[in-house]
């Protein structure tokens, strides 16, 4: 692919990732066929920022993770409201990370498209 397009995508996208995991994105979409590019902005990563907001306000509800796609444990947070509140409170520490892990999970999803 070419690089003024790899360096759009980074510039745009670089928040929904890990910075550790930017080389990595970096690399693969340099060596990924041009046809892929029409795939690689129809994908939509979640925001982490935003997902560390619904958790503070909506997150004994289980939203933050619906939207990130543990259903399972977006039930069991919503049956236990929050894990009594303990479980709410913890995710507000791991809910960007997680979300940023699930980004990269649809990264290279796509890329094995």
């Amino acid at each position: 692919m070419d690089a003024n397009k790899v360096d759009l995508f980074l510039m745009t996208n670089a928040k929904f990732f890990e910075p550790h995991q930017l080389g990595f994105i970096r690399e693969r979409l340099l060596a990924m066929d041009d046809s892929k590019w029409i795939v690689l902005q129809a994908v939509q990563f979640n925001d982490p920022t935003l997902l560390l907001v619904l958790s503070i306000f909506a997150g004994g509800l289980g939203v933050d993770r619906f939207i990130i796609g543990d259903t399972g444990l977006g039930v069991a947070k919503l049956l236990t409201c929050g894990g009594l509140g303990i479980w709410t409170i913890i995710d507000w520490f791991l809910i960007m990370g997680l979300t940023r892990q699930k980004n990269m999970e649809k990264f290279q999803m796509m890329l094995n498209y």
